[in-house]
């Protein structure tokens, strides 16, 4: 008798931006390769070392637009005037293959996926203070100070919905961080359905 694939889970990581959720998930996909990363769709313009198909595959609002129209996007949001989005199919053919798969994406896109995808384990990112975010995102120098003004005020929002979230990191100090998290994988992979 062939044994079937036990599916594999999908773990959802979001948090405000500068919170180090990429830095978090480097680390941890180092320790954990046989994780995928699912990597996103966006209309933004790649910052400087951002590769297509590496770090985004990066469309045309026209193209993204499309892809909604066809519900080809698990979840989808605009944030800071671009768009950002989840290839459904991508996600499914890894999970129907066993492999556990996590997305980094906005809290709106976390909580659409959770709507389609009940299974999805959400883990929160928290900054240790709102001044330390604050700094990370200064320090990045990727953005304007209006663009990050923007963001700041996006964060109050992102915070009030924590709760909704399986679970809450503090990022503080990195590998206190990451072995969180990786506990966090462990356990959900640990439990036993009903």
């Amino acid at each position: 008798m062939k044994e079937s694939v036990k599916k594999g889970h999908i773990f959802i990581i979001s948090g405000p931006s500068g919170v180090g959720k990429g830095t978090l998930l480097s680390l941890l996909l180092k320790k954990h390769p046989e994780i995928y990363l699912s990597i996103s769709v966006t209309t933004r313009t790649p910052r400087r070392g951002e590769i297509n198909g590496v770090h985004y595959f990066f469309v045309e609002k026209e193209e993204f637009q499309a892809m909604i129209e066809k519900g080809e996007l698990l979840e989808w949001a605009e944030f800071a005037g671009n768009y950002y989005g989840t290839v459904s199919k991508m996600i499914e053919e890894k999970l129907s293959q066993g492999k556990d798969v996590i997305l980094e994406i906005e809290v709106k896109g976390a909580l659409q996926s959770k709507k389609k995808m009940q299974d999805a384990i959400l883990i929160f990112i928290m900054p240790p203070s709102m001044d330390e975010l604050k700094r990370r995102l200064i320090k990045r120098k990727t953005e304007s100070e209006e663009s990050i003004k923007k963001r700041l005020d996006i964060v109050n929002s992102e915070l009030e919905k924590k709760d909704i979230f399986n679970y809450q990191v503090v990022n503080k100090k990195l590998n206190e961080a990451v072995k969180n998290l990786e506990a966090i994988i462990m356990a959900e992979r640990s439990k036993i359905k009903h």
